[in-house]
């Protein structure tokens, strides 16, 4: 998301940094170059207008104009102001003490409200609710049956009714959820290919007739400024509470996500990046605006990898023989493979400072070439992954026939293991050499689940964990 955007104001701003001193004329500038690429990525011109006005008078200002780094100082108010347009704090979802909360989903046909729908009682599940889906879209065919289809999939009830009226397919399923104990509520209401009264007219009765505590308007984000035109419409005549911008993965402008909040003044809750359950994230504006800026995302990438290691795949056997610099190809297949459960390296490149750039110079962060890694290791023995000194040249003709590669792509995978096998021993040294060749007691095991950001470089290739391309 975002991609072009990005690369634009990043180009811009690297011809800002690198000046000692810059003129009213400099920022004239800029600003139209920022202004043209923010059109370019489909941003509301009034939008525009407003955020370029902005960033103007602040960098025009004395303490900008006589800054050591005035380059620097201008690239700190766009992304204050980017920020600003994106909602400027988190707005999470507020769930009340309420037995069950009643969360309405509403917006167009095709916006992917149903799949958002399961994304959220997935993502609240994972929060500790117990949600139940209510499949109140009783005019789109099939969508009864997709929901359905998402439910089983996940594991998470699903409601339906042969009823054609969906208020009260929406109220039946609430006092479903009461019997059951669940104690969420996710009613996805059914859409129109345009806004009409009749839609309107219904979604406001389900609202009467149900109470809910939330009502999140969904958009396709693909849409650029139609889906705005269609949230200030909503708001307008329906006051929802927040957005979820869906498809947002497939939208490399990302008008409609800097657009929105300022037209309709509803915040982004919720982004739908991906097809998979999990692929429903929070919003956080500073985040997003750093990432457009080409400044990473650290903190969302130590959340995936947190994540991952409550999944439990490392014991702590193997969390303190990792310690002990006993690095072996089955760690390394499980970094892989963690790599993949956090979107690849392409996502994860996008979440690193300089990452794109990044990506596009290095052959190492081609996905392709980590499947093949994965192939490679996947056609050695048990002994060959466990001692991977047993590897000789007829061993390596074997594995490279077996995994469909040539000779030399076994030898570099090689050599991309032996140098994060040395990294793991330089940590291991740096962490203190007390527990080496010692049998792992409690005292292991506890620091070996808790060695923060170090331990989990080594598990999930972060940056400085030695893993190819890093």
């Amino acid at each position: 998301m975002f991609d072009n955007l990005g690369e634009r104001l990043q180009t811009i701003f690297s011809s800002l940094t690198t000046r000692g001193r810059l003129g009213e004329e400099d920022i004239d500038l800029a600003m139209r170059e920022i202004r043209r690429a923010l059109l370019e990525a489909d941003v509301n011109l009034a939008v525009v207008k407003a955020f370029i006005e902005r960033v103007r008078v602040k960098a025009l200002g004395a303490e900008v104009l006589e800054s050591l780094t005035p380059g620097q100082m201008v690239v700190k108010i766009v992304l204050d102001e980017l920020t600003r347009l994106l909602g400027g704090t988190v707005s999470k979802m507020a769930l009340s003490n309420r037995m069950p909360n009643v969360i309405m989903l509403v917006g167009l046909q095709g916006s992917g409200k149903t799949t958002a729908s399961a994304k959220l009682a997935y993502l609240l599940r994972k929060k500790g609710r117990k949600p139940l889906l209510v499949a109140a879209d009783v005019y789109r065919p099939a969508a009864v049956d997709q929901l359905g289809a998402l439910g089983r999939e996940l594991s998470i009830p699903v409601y339906s009714s042969p009823s054609s009226d969906p208020v009260e397919i929406a109220r039946d399923g609430v006092r479903h959820a009461v019997d059951e104990m669940l104690d969420v509520v996710i009613i996805d209401t059914a859409g129109r290919l345009h806004i009409d009264d009749l839609m309107m007219e219904e979604v406001a009765r389900i609202k009467t007739a149900v109470r809910p505590d939330q009502i999140l308007m969904v958009v396709d984000a693909m849409t650029g400024q139609d889906a705005v035109t269609v949230a200030d419409s909503f708001a307008r005549r329906l006051d929802f509470d927040g957005l979820i911008l869906s498809k947002l993965d497939g939208d490399a402008r990302g008008g409609a996500a800097l657009s929105i909040v300022e037209v309709t003044g509803k915040p982004i809750k919720f982004a739908s990046v991906g097809e998979k359950a999990n692929t429903l994230e929070e919003f956080y504006p500073d985040r997003i605006a750093k990432r457009i800026l080409g400044m990473g995302d650290v903190v969302t990438l130590i959340e995936k990898a947190r994540d991952l290691e409550e999944d439990g795949e490392y014991s702590d056997d193997d969390a303190a023989r990792l310690l002990r610099g006993q690095f072996t190809f089955d760690d390394f297949l499980k970094s892989i493979k963690q790599m993949r459960k956090m979107g690849g390296i392409g996502s994860i490149a996008k979440l690193l400072p300089g990452g794109e750039a990044m990506k596009t110079a290095s052959a190492h962060l081609d996905d392709a070439q980590v499947n093949r890694m994965e192939a490679i290791i996947l056609s050695m023995t048990e002994k060959e992954r466990a001692q991977p000194k047993v590897l000789n040249g007829s061993r390596r003709a074997r594995i490279a026939a077996g995994a469909g590669v040539e000779v030399s792509d076994v030898n570099r995978l090689i050599k991309q293991f032996n140098d994060a096998s040395k990294m793991m021993k330089q940590m291991q040294g740096q962490m203190g050499k007390g527990d080496q060749g010692k049998r792992p007691g409690k005292r292991a095991k506890k620091s070996a689940r808790g060695r923060g950001s170090q331990d989990r470089k080594s598990r999930y290739g972060l940056p400085g964990s030695g893993f190819p391309g890093f």
